[in-house]
């Protein structure tokens, strides 16, 4: 068994369920949460968006909010200025230019502001059921230390060599796998290696 196969498989055994993690009930809160993750884990974003989407309901109301309130809506995450200034005027671009209707393109969902590949890649698996492999810190660290890119690859290079390694049915549940693997197993600091079945495979601590 090749070593991509290798790791698949003790993904598959370890995470049979990954799934993503930030709660949502429709494309546009999935775009919304995604755009307020940059930065800030999954958890915090929960925690806020539980509120949030009960006070902004609809990119109407994002639209029209008062940049200084939603700033301050935001504030318990990082980058909350900035966030709150790219979630008007995303809205706002919605509205103008798609219906209020979250796009299900790759370079349409790119123009909206502070909308980037790694958050359109999300919202096409997520919700438009697109094969992806949305490359964030888990999947960028995984993917370098299981030696399936180079360490000065960039975040756009290992995406695509994990395009052409992964069979394209399998992109959007391995992109979870990974991000599992990553989050509760493959950690930044202090990964659980002892308990590791794929450390053989594995560069750290060398990275």
């Amino acid at each position: 068994m090749g070593r991509v196969e290798t790791i698949l498989d003790v993904l598959d055994e370890m995470f049979p369920s990954a799934q993503c993690e930030l709660v949502h009930n429709n494309g546009f809160e999935l775009l919304v949460a995604v755009m307020l993750s940059a930065q800030t884990t999954d958890e915090s974003v929960n925690k806020l968006t539980k509120s949030l989407f009960k006070k902004y309901r609809t990119p109407s109301d994002f639209a029209n909010a008062d940049l200084a309130v939603l700033e301050q809506d935001l504030r318990t995450i990082g980058l909350f200025r900035n966030k709150a200034k790219n979630l008007k005027t995303m809205a706002m671009m919605l509205l103008e230019e798609y219906n209020g209707e979250v796009p299900s393109s790759q370079v349409e969902l790119e123009k909206l502001p502070g909308v980037g590949r790694k958050t359109a890649n999300v919202v096409l698996s997520v919700w438009f059921d697109v094969p992806r492999i949305a490359v964030d810190t888990h999947v960028e660290r995984v993917s370098k230390r299981l030696k399936l890119a180079y360490l000065n690859d960039s975040v756009l290079k290992v995406e695509e060599k994990l395009m052409r390694k992964i069979p394209m049915n399998r992109w959007s549940d391995t992109h979870h796998k990974m991000i599992f693997f990553g989050r509760y197993h493959c950690t930044a600091k202090r990964p659980n290696c002892d308990q590791c079945k794929l450390k053989e495979l594995c560069r750290y601590p060398h990275i």
